[in-house]
């Protein structure tokens, strides 16, 4: 009998496999970065397609198998897509798709949960665009550290986004730039 987990998560982003059926990237404290698949998600009684979509906080059931993970239930806590700005969900979609880019298949770690909803936290909190801008490339920076390809100092810890820290990215902005394109030219993309 497989073990079902029960675990918050982020939905980073989907794709279509076959006529009703979907795969979705979701980003765990738990396992990671999951690609798990999601049966009946594209029919129009879908019950599990608004806690599914694109930015969306939900409480997800997994159910891992031998040809990888399946979703069994999904319960919508936070739809970030509809909170945040258009402005702000390109903020977060440019450093989400960062993300997915560096990670390939599944990835167990857990600091890039913790990184990417303080980040959202960070986006709703500041709405001067210097700020969020400063946020954006704090958050791309420590993706790249956390994933081994930038080994310099950062402003703050992982998860601090307060105006101490932004003010000292802001300030520093062209050398985190030169920082996040070094580090993507490191892992090859």
């Amino acid at each position: 009998m497989r073990h079902k987990y029960a675990t918050p998560a982020l939905v980073l982003g989907k794709s279509h496999v076959g006529e009703a059926t979907t795969s979705v990237l979701l980003l765990t404290p738990d396992f990671g970065v999951v690609r798990a698949r999601s049966q009946g998600l594209r029919k129009p009684a879908a019950k599990m397609s608004a806690a599914l979509q694109t930015f969306a906080h939900s409480d997800v059931s997994l159910l891992r198998g031998k040809d990888g993970w399946r979703t069994t239930g999904a319960i919508l806590v936070e739809n970030y897509a509809k909170r945040l700005s258009i402005a702000e969900r390109s903020r977060l979609a440019r450093v989400t798709e960062l993300l997915q880019r560096l990670v390939r298949g599944e990835h167990r770690e857990p600091e890039l949960y913790i990184l990417i909803t303080t980040y959202i936290r960070a986006l709703e909190e500041f709405t001067d665009e210097e700020f969020q801008d400063a946020a954006e490339c704090l958050a791309a920076l420590r993706l790249l550290h956390l994933l081994g390809f930038d080994a310099g100092e950062l402003p703050g810890e992982y998860d601090d986004f307060s105006i101490p820290t932004i003010t000292i990215a802001s300030l520093e902005r062209t050398n985190l730039i030169v920082r996040i394109n070094n580090g993507i030219a490191a892992s090859g993309l």
